[in-house]
């Protein structure tokens, strides 16, 4: 049991620990929760979507995931930040998808636009079994899904942070999902990496599908060729003994010959 001074006059390390995890929590409030967003949230906990928002899973450049409670257990939260910094590196073929939408000057607009695709195709590809986090509702640049983790609440790692005990068995899952998004959902990732493939009791989860696009698209043959080399390389590192034309024959690529340049 600590001693009554130790209580009332903590130390050096202790201020300075305090201090730290304010900066922290006051950097995050700044960063992510303007008077807009804040009302978002109190709208969709309105809507019983979530009781409370509890802490980062993970922050980015584009926005952050909480993790949130809501009645039948957790939810996962993700906030856009809303600014010009989200669509300042996005690739030409994302952009044209938003111009139809909403104006390139109007920074909302496009947050907004951003994560009502997002909310769309992962309803999509849950629908065609690919397994990714099931969407619950949005509004404005908060997006509300399924939350990836144990019943205690624990998050699911990333691929990157936590390589498959069965790095064979966890290859011909993700090889499923890729090929059911490029067959079933006409869809092509194009942003398929370790860093955004959840590792959830050795089972893949792909994460931020929001740059996917169609597979008829002329980049789409392209872009699927660099997410499977990045795949295959991972893998051989495993000791998984891949081929680039296993890969891409498995994962759907053939499919694209007809439709993609």
């Amino acid at each position: 049991m600590p001693r009554p001074e130790e209580v009332m006059f903590p130390s050096r390390k202790e201020r300075f620990e305090d201090r730290r995890k304010e900066d922290e929590h006051r950097k995050l409030r700044d960063e992510f929760f303007d008077h807009r967003t804040l009302l978002t949230i109190s709208r969709l906990i309105g809507q019983e979507l979530f009781r409370t928002l509890d802490y980062p899973i993970a922050t980015g450049k584009e926005g952050g995931v909480f993790r949130a409670t809501a009645a039948d257990g957790y939810r996962a939260v993700k906030v856009y930040r809303v600014g010009n910094t989200v669509f300042r590196n996005l690739p030409p073929h994302v952009i044209e998808v938003f111009r139809r939408q909403a104006s390139e000057r109007n920074f909302s607009q496009l947050i907004a636009a951003w994560t009502r695709r997002e909310h769309t195709l992962l309803g999509r590809l849950t629908d065609d079994g690919v397994r990714v986090p099931r969407p619950f509702g949005h509004r404005e640049n908060v997006l509300v899904m399924e939350f990836i983790g144990d019943a205690n609440g624990l998050p699911a790692p990333r691929l990157q942070d936590a390589p498959p005990a069965d790095a064979g068995e966890f290859y011909g899952l993700l090889v499923d999902s890729v090929r059911r998004m490029v067959a079933e959902s006409k869809l092509v990732h194009g942003d398929l990496s370790p860093y955004n493939v959840l590792n959830h009791a050795e089972v893949p989860v792909l994460i931020d599908v929001a740059q996917s696009i169609p597979s008829d698209h002329p980049q789409a043959r392209a872009l699927l060729e660099r997410d499977l080399r990045n795949f295959a390389k991972y893998f051989r590192r495993l000791d998984v003994e891949v081929e680039f034309s296993e890969i891409w024959e498995a994962s759907g690529g053939a499919l694209l010959r007809a439709g993609s340049a």
